[in-house]
Parts: C-alpha cells; structure tokens; sequence
C-alpha cells in the first residue's frame, strides 16, 4: 500500500465527499428521559468527525412567498427575519443559552378565558359544518411540546365531535426475548398492568374514534401508496376488525385505504420486557407533538403552551400563520 492509499484508508469516510442536511433550528434529537446535556451530546456537532465537516448556509426562504399576494410579503419576510433572528440568539439580548424572548402581540391570543378552546377555534374554524370538506385537516394543526399536552386537547375534541364513538382495546402481552434475566417473574406483569402502559410511538390500549376524525399512522403501511408514519387520514367508516379512512396529506390526498391491527413490539431496553400490543397504528391527530409535526406542509399552525417550554414568557398559548 503507498502513501497516498494509506492517508486515503485514514480520513474520514475514505475521504469520499458525503453531504449531510440538516436544519439547525429544529427540535434537537430525542434522547428518551435523557438530560439537557444528553439532548445536546446527541447532536451531529458534537460528534468527533464535526470538526471535519464544512458548513454550508442557505440564507433565503423560497419556499415562504410562493403563492403569496405581494401586499402579504412584506409581513412574511419580518416574520421569517425574526425567526432567523431567534435562531441566531439575537433576540432577547446577550445569553449563555437561556433568553426571554417576547412574542409579539400579533402572534399571541390574549387576555382568553379559555385559551385552548380559542386555539381551537381559531385553528378549526366552524368544524362541525366543514369537517366533511377533502381538504379542511390538510394545512391546519394543533401543536403541543408534550404527549400528555397533546392527548388533553385530543379528548376535548373528540368529546365535541358529532356522532357516535367507536372504542377498539388491544390485546397485550409480553415478547419472548433473550434479554430477560433468569430472575424475571411474568406472574408480576398482569394484563391490567400492560393496558396501562404508554409508550412512545405505541397507540394507546384505548383507542376512541368518531366518523370524520383526523388520525395519523404510527408505522409505515404501504410506500408506494403514501401510508408511512406520520401520514394523516380522516376515519370514513368502521369495521370489526378494519377501519376506512382517507388520505388527507402528503401526495395520494382523497385515496381511501382500510387499516387492519397489527403486532408492535416495544424496543425500550430500560423496560425489564417487552410488551407486543396488537392494535391500530394509528391515534387521533387533531393535535400533534411539535417534534411529530417536522416535515408537515402547515399554513394555519396553533401552538399550545401550557407550560413555558420555548418562549419564557408567563402566556398559556400563541398562534402562528406561516407557510411551512
């Protein structure tokens, strides 16, 4: 071997020219129950081959005026600035990594009595007459930081929702695994018990549906067909042992497809078993985490901030009408 082959043999990824894409301004990776610092040291700049990596900016928005009135992009460039802005942490003054940032007013829903059901209605319009059109879930969403969060707003809405509600429980049990101890007992594991357990991207045991309600796909079905994780469809109808519904977002919009339960099986190592659940992969989605939400095409977005999580700010809730 030369000299040359054995510098190439050396560098990193054989020296050949791989290009990585990412958005610095997304959620970081989800380390779950992990720390801050665990979050952080997840992230692709904190590798060791970070150092070797060249970064390459895009600086203008193309996608953010497409379509737009030319009286609406002016609103729509400062709107785009100052997310930028807060990107950069040149919002709220000079920090370590914590800032309060102001949101502005325009932004906000104030001085509400009933901040989530504001958020509702400024998100889903007349939902109750329109909730039939193809296209009334395709661009609107409800976003929250946490599951539980999520779930709260899920309920409510179900619970206003016409008609009359279906419920499908699954059956659970414990995965044969190579990982269990000798000491594990199954006895101490009754079905009550895995009912009970919520898992992450696990459907729940309890899955309530109405006819015309926006769910989402926990697993990928059918590529070809569109049906991956994160596709959202509107229920049609019920079957015992299948449900109907259409594709409401990504590329086959309006193509009708019936779902079947399947088995899923947990892979969380810091459970002492495996828990297999059969069950729709699906769960109402009239609501959506803000991680589950990256990649949605989204014009009429509502954020719902029960806590302060992002913005420092003593505010239960905020809107944002933006493209994407």
């Amino acid at each position: 071997m030369n000299g040359d082959s054995a510098n190439t043999s050396e560098a990193v990824f054989g020296g050949k020219v791989v290009v990585f894409g990412s958005d610095f301004r997304q959620i970081l990776p989800v380390v779950t129950n992990g720390t801050r610092s665990e979050c952080v040291n997840a992230f692709i700049n904190s590798s060791y081959i970070w150092s070797k990596c060249k970064v390459l900016k895009l600086t203008k928005n193309m996608r953010l005026t497409v379509g737009c009135r030319s009286s609406d992009i002016q609103n729509i460039t400062e709107f785009a600035d100052w997310l930028l802005d807060i990107g950069q942490g040149n919002v709220g003054g000079p920090n370590t990594g914590e800032a309060v940032i102001d949101i502005p007013d325009d932004l906000l829903i104030l001085n509400s009595v009933d901040p989530m059901g504001d958020l509702i209605r400024f998100v889903y319009p007349n939902i109750l007459d329109r909730f039939n059109e193809l296209t009334y879930f395709q661009y609107s969403a409800l976003l929250a930081p946490l599951n539980e969060v999520v779930q709260e707003i899920n309920e409510r809405m179900l619970d206003l929702f016409p008609g009359e509600e279906v419920e499908y429980l699954s059956s659970d049990s414990l995965a044969e695994s190579e990982d269990i101890s000798e000491d594990f007992d199954p006895q101490l594991y009754s079905p009550d018990l895995l009912n009970g357990l919520k898992m992450l991207g696990m459907p729940n045991h309890r899955l309530a549906l109405k006819v015309g309600v926006p769910i989402m796909l926990l697993r990928n079905i059918n590529h070809k067909k569109g049906l991956c994780n994160g596709t959202r469809l509107q229920v049609v109808s019920f079957g015992r042992r299948v449900i109907e519904a259409k594709v409401v977002s990504g590329t086959n919009i309006g193509y009708c497809t019936l779902i079947s339960r399947v088995s899923l099986t947990t892979t969380d190592k810091k459970l002492p078993f495996r828990l297999k659940r059969r069950q729709f992969p699906i769960s109402v989605c009239f609501a959506m985490t803000i991680n589950k939400s990256q990649g949605q095409s989204l014009s009429k977005v509502g954020l719902y901030l029960k806590d302060p999580v992002f913005f420092s700010r003593s505010t239960l809730c905020c809107f944002v009408t933006s493209e994407d």
